[in-house]
């Protein structure tokens, strides 16, 4: 089968995870540092903090950066649901905002504009596919209407400009990232105090953790906020940090391979549309195309798996989910909509070759009858 995404682990992850287990200190402490910081310079940043998930990264951004109760945040629905989940975590409302078009399936500014209200207090940009939101004109927006900028960067890490002008950015490392710790996430943030408040809420609002205070010789500490277990071990971090040096050379065969599938599907299957244009800035995370309105998918899935290839779909809109449609009855994005009913995920990861690619595209011409 060949799968929609696959990681690249071998002798180096192997080593470095030996190498956590024969020094005996598993816990977060100085590898989980040095991931931190090579993660940061990668990414041209001051700093950055580790935890275990995007999702947990997100929810202390939000936590951090004040939003909570009588709040809104403007956000996708296009998006894995955790993104939005962390906003009812801090208690803040989520407002729904369409995407721009079937071809730029990214969050609408247009639309985030004639939602804002007196209680919006900011906005989550979701980069999907890897394909970055203009982080410019998005700034723009936030400062014109006084509001906080976050990225979920979970799609986008690597990519030249992401989380330079938000107030923050968190970053994924599941397993179908273009990097992965298993689990594991990280938060950039432009101001200090708020990644000072990041990395004392992942470790239950301690003012020290065990690390440090090994290290110290100190056998006491405070707890002045609510926190949570949120933080990465020392064996993560080894794997994150031996991913890392291949992030930009995995990240260009991505590139590579989606502009080989732009002309072979283009060829093939001229009806079928490839979001994006080829020269938006992205990590290439996944390979998203949008499959004629005549077109039943779940028979084009069907036929794919019988020949061997995997497809998923991104996403499902959050606001159709049971719970969000509950609490949110009346919620109507028709781009949105439009977009998650045809769009298809083909198989995309460094593990792939231009046979593999044309395999694809070949199989899903026969698939739709092009």
């Amino acid at each position: 089968m060949l799968l929609v995404a696959e990681p690249i682990l071998g002798p180096e992850e192997k080593a470095a995870l030996s190498d956590v287990v024969d020094c005996g200190w598993i816990t977060m402490g100085s590898r989980v540092r040095a991931f931190e910081e090579a993660f940061a310079q990668h990414h041209a940043a001051e700093d950055a903090v580790a935890v275990s998930s995007c999702t947990a990264a997100l929810h202390l951004l939000l936590e951090a950066l004040g939003i909570g109760p009588g709040d809104e945040v403007l956000v996708p629905s296009l998006t894995f649901v955790a993104t939005v989940n962390c906003i009812l975590y801090v208690g803040a409302t989520p407002v729904f905002v369409d995407i721009e078009s079937v071809e730029t399936p990214l969050m609408s500014i247009e639309d985030a504009i004639a939602k804002c209200t007196p209680r919006t207090r900011a906005a989550i940009i979701m980069h999907y596919a890897g394909y970055l939101a203009e982080p410019a004109q998005w700034r723009n927006f936030a400062e014109q209407h006084g509001l906080l900028l976050i990225e979920d960067a979970a799609h986008a890490v690597g990519v030249n400009g992401v989380g330079r002008l938000s107030d923050g950015a968190a970053f994924s490392f599941y397993g179908n990232k273009n990097m992965t710790t298993a689990e594991g996430g990280v938060v950039l943030a432009r101001s200090e105090e708020v990644l000072a408040r990041v990395r004392q809420m992942r470790g239950h609002g301690m003012t020290s953790g065990t690390f440090q205070r090994f290290g110290s010789g100190a056998a006491n500490y405070d707890v002045t906020m609510l926190g949570y277990n949120y933080r990465m071990d020392e064996l993560r971090a080894a794997i994150g940090w031996t991913q890392l040096q291949h992030l930009a050379s995995w990240n260009s065969k991505r590139r590579t391979l989606t502009d080989l599938y732009r002309r072979s599907l283009e060829q093939q299957c001229p009806t079928v549309l490839v979001p994006f244009t080829n020269n938006t800035a992205s990590s290439n995370h996944i390979m998203p195309v949008v499959l004629p309105k005549a077109v039943d998918r779940q028979s084009v899935v069907g036929k794919l798996r019988g020949m061997e290839i995997q497809t998923t779909v991104h996403y499902p809109p959050t606001h159709q989910f049971s719970f969000y449609r509950n609490r949110f009855p009346s919620v109507h994005l028709p781009l949105t909509e439009e977009f998650a009913e045809r769009e298809l995920t083909l198989p995309l990861h460094p593990r792939m070759n231009a046979e593999h690619v044309e395999h694809v595209a070949s199989a899903l011409a026969r698939s739709i009858g092009s």
